[in-house]
């Protein structure tokens, strides 16, 4: 008699752990990404993960930018968000006010040795404040602006390459030596550097000044003294001294090839740029990156790098969230192949950026442990809130302060013009998502 009960409490043990572990297979996170490019490296990852975790399957939907967007924004609508999703810097403001993000700081608190990654960059995954507030996504990359400069030009100037220790005083001498102009009444066949209003170009050289373009609380546009100075020495490299291309001119061409093509011998952009050097240019030339010049008026203390990252995301609405974050945690960390990181896009997992493979230093520029240098210090970004909008990368029927600058670069209007039309057509834009300043 016992021993037939022992047998049906086995079986019925047996039926009750057939019955969960089919309950567990039935789990299924989607995930959508915003990189079709690496669809197939993301795929392996994925079944990485799936092996780990025989009881989650995920579903990834891989998605260009010009449609991930909008499909991402019409499912929030219709409440059917993902469970994972691709996260930008531009949005996340947005997307954790109106609720539809997962509060993950206590995920992070628990789980996570900030030593093994770029910890400073996770600021920019806070909401409302940047210093002290929780995070709502978080990055498995991030970016930087760095100095490209020609190696060929500047020996065939006699010039010394740009290091730590230059001023703006020594980054404008080199421009103007590096300008070629051999008719006066013609455009220059080779410019010193190039920059118009973007903001890669713009936001590196206010923040190595110590300026500021928003307010602390980043709720309004406050350009300060530090900031005006940046954007007048930028102002004059075209209009006083001639090294840069106005605006206008660059009619036909895309502003990231002048550099690779040698139309200018120094260019500030993002550091995923690499990428497109390295195509356009092959070996045509040599070529380096290097900081952007620290400003005049920086004072001890006020250093911040400008960096940002490209993150994931969890549905505040999700019904996995430990699932969710066990794939996260797997997205951002060491199983994510090296691969899966175009030239110039920093793994936030320290032992990747770190590594040989990454770092590729037998290709140009060589020396890209450079950027790394950039995530180790505090940041300080303009994104917020209607960023995209006042910045002038959004359908608002005005320029922003993106096409102000580029009317400067012009000779259309001076900097204090432009700073009085982007600060009140800015605020303008931010009063309507930030109430209170």
């Amino acid at each position: 008699m016992k021993r037939n009960l022992v047998i049906v409490l086995l079986a019925t043990l047996l039926v009750a752990s057939l019955s969960a572990f089919a309950m567990a297979e039935q789990i299924t996170l989607r995930y959508f990404m915003w990189d079709p490019e690496f669809q197939q490296m993301e795929a392996e990852l994925i079944r990485g993960f799936e092996a780990e975790n025989p009881n989650i399957k995920v579903e990834m939907t891989a998605l260009d930018p010009t449609n991930f967007w909008p499909r991402l924004a019409a499912m929030a609508a219709a409440g059917e968000l993902p469970d994972v999703f691709s996260m930008s810097t531009g949005y996340i403001d947005t997307w954790a006010r109106d609720g539809l993000l997962l509060n993950i700081q206590h995920l992070v608190d628990r789980d996570l040795n900030l030593d093994d990654y770029f910890y400073n960059v996770f600021a920019e995954d806070r909401f409302p404040n940047k210093d002290t507030s929780d995070m709502y996504a978080i990055p498995y990359a991030w970016v930087g602006s760095v100095l490209f400069y020609n190696k060929d030009m500047f020996d065939a100037a006699g010039l010394e390459y740009p290091n730590d220790d230059w001023t703006w005083d020594d980054f404008q001498n080199a421009a103007i030596a590096l300008t070629i102009q051999s008719n006066p009444n013609r455009a220059p066949e080779q410019y010193g550097f190039w920059w118009y209003g973007r903001y890669s170009h713009v936001e590196p050289w206010v923040y190595a000044n110590g300026g500021r373009i928003l307010n602390e609380n980043k709720t309004r546009i406050a350009i300060d003294d530090k900031a005006k100075e940046a954007l007048q020495f930028l102002s004059d490299l075209t209009n006083v001294h001639g090294v840069s291309m106005a605006h206008r001119d660059m009619a036909g061409m895309r502003q990231q090839d002048l550099f690779p093509l040698q139309q200018a011998a120094m260019w500030v952009d993002g550091s995923w740029m690499i990428d497109h050097v390295r195509t356009v240019a092959g070996d045509s030339f040599r070529w380096g990156i290097a900081h952007v010049p620290k400003g005049p008026s920086l004072e001890p203390g006020e250093e911040r790098s400008y960096y940002w990252p490209d993150s994931v995301g969890i549905a505040a609405t999700t019904k996995h969230e430990d699932e969710a974050w066990a794939f996260v945690k797997y997205l951002i960390g060491a199983n994510r192949p090296v691969e899966t990181y175009m030239p110039g896009k920093v793994p936030i997992y320290k032992d990747i950026a770190y590594s040989e493979e990454w770092l590729q230093q037998d290709q140009q520029p060589g020396n890209m442990e450079l950027i790394l240098e950039l995530g180790e210090t505090p940041v300080r970004t303009t994104f917020n809130m209607g960023w995209s909008e006042w910045r002038g990368y959004a359908s608002t029927g005005g320029a922003g302060m993106n096409g102000e600058l580029d009317a400067v670069t012009n000779g259309q209007q001076t900097v204090e013009q432009a700073i009085e039309n982007i600060t009140r057509d800015g605020n303008a834009v931010l009063e309507r998502y930030y109430p209170e300043p």
